[in-house]
């Protein structure tokens, strides 16, 4: 029986937090003691994997149309969380991990199709284990397929420890039944219209689970090491209070930046390098204050907890415009104009497929306005006003 995604337990050094205990070993041994917490965001990205397993179930053939039916409704009913459009997303998911399916069955038609499969990868990191979405096991190819409902920002599969660790744990339990020449690891992001793949040679993925892998989890099993602080803090339990973090936000006191004109291009590149982690720190802090002194009584010296400004609000709505409409006031001026939905919320609504046939020629997106981000960003640079213009010139 499949262990519903809520309650699963979690390693560790888990898979998902690869990325950070790799980066500073001993922040795994810092934040085990403390409880695990979960978002609105986390508990939507649960409820799309349980809504993909259910359609990916009955598309490999592992439970009736009416089965599905059955479970579909009952998701329905009963998550909080459905709406037209998870279910648009999670479809176009689903689509991308069929096309990889029939990809393999062409080549070899009894490939094997696994869902939700429990990753034992305990060779290389102490009592790790995770669980893969999907494996495809063809002839000399394994491929793990991952789904990532968040919206935030592209996941990218390349160097993807996560999905490397995925690898792994699907390499070290079927290769003794299966020839893997090459290891396959995907992630979709269908909210981002993302998807990403790597691949790698089973030697060159042993090689990195040997050479890069089991060193560094060692010494992070063991809280050993030293704590290097960096953008894979996002999601550590403690960086709120992590004093590595903190000496290395400091620093951005050294500049002087009563006189920017001083500053140089250096400088100012090295600052904007520095600025985003400065702000997420200083949001980490204040959250991590408020919540101390809200629910433990923490004393801050030269702060105090108080009641924020709040607005007045109608007890019963309904019961207000009823009564002034009893007091014969026109229903101008009790009620606001009618107004369109936004897009967000017609989507919602409507499902992303009907949205888009119904409404696809009544929606723009007008060009966003520039920004400046690190060089690894994958959006094409813009050209400055002052280069096109330049260019306008030297065009004449």
């Amino acid at each position: 029986m499949t262990v519903p995604h809520s309650e699963r337990a979690h390693a560790k050094l888990s898979a998902s937090g690869s990325s950070r205990w790799m980066a500073c070993t001993p922040s795994a041994a810092l934040e085990s003691d403390k409880p695990d917490t979960s978002s609105i965001f986390a508990e939507e990205g649960t409820a799309a994997h349980e809504l993909s397993e259910i359609f990916l179930l009955h598309e490999i053939g592992d439970i009736s149309k009416r089965a599905r039916s059955i479970r579909l409704n009952k998701f329905k009913r009963t998550n909080e969380h459905y709406s037209q459009a998870m279910e648009d997303y999670v479809q176009s998911y689903v689509d991308v991990v069929m096309e990889r399916v029939n990809e393999a069955r062409a080549s070899t038609p009894d490939a094997l199709v696994l869902i939700e499969q429990r990753l034992d990868f305990s060779e290389w990191v102490p009592e790790g284990f995770g669980t893969g979405d999907v494996l495809i096991l063809a002839d000399g190819q394994l491929e793990v397929v991952d789904l990532k409902y968040g919206k935030g920002v592209p996941v990218d599969a390349e160097n993807n420890s996560q999905m490397r660790l995925y690898g792994l744990g699907a390499y070290d339990r079927y290769s003794m039944l299966y020839d893997i020449d090459r290891v396959r690891m995907t992630i979709v992001q269908p909210r981002l219209d993302s998807i990403s793949s790597e691949t790698l040679s089973a030697v060159d993925l042993l090689a990195w689970g040997e050479n890069e892998v089991k060193p560094k989890a060692e010494m992070a099993w063991n809280g050993e090491g030293e704590f290097v602080p960096g953008s894979h803090c996002r999601f550590c339990k403690v960086a709120p209070v992590c004093r590595a973090r903190a000496e290395e936000n400091l620093k951005m006191a050294e500049y002087d930046f009563a006189d920017p004109p001083t500053l140089s291009h250096d400088e100012i590149a090295r600052i904007l390098e520095q600025a985003d982690e400065l702000q997420k720190w200083a949001k980490d802090i204040a959250e991590y204050a408020l919540e101390q002194a809200e629910k433990h009584g923490a004393k801050f010296d030269g702060w105090k907890l108080v009641e924020g400004r709040s607005n007045r609000k109608y007890t019963n709505p309904e019961a207000v415009a009823e009564l002034l409409l009893e007091q014969e006031y026109e229903p101008a001026a009790i009620f606001k104009p009618q107004e369109l939905k936004t897009i967000t919320a017609l989507e919602k609504e409507l499902g992303k497929k009907v949205f888009a046939e119904v409404l696809a020629d009544l929606i723009e997106k007008p060009p966003g306005k520039p920004t400046l981000v690190p060089v690894s960003d994958k959006r094409p640079e813009l050209q400055s006003r002052e280069s096109a213009e330049d260019d306008f010139a030297d065009s004449l």
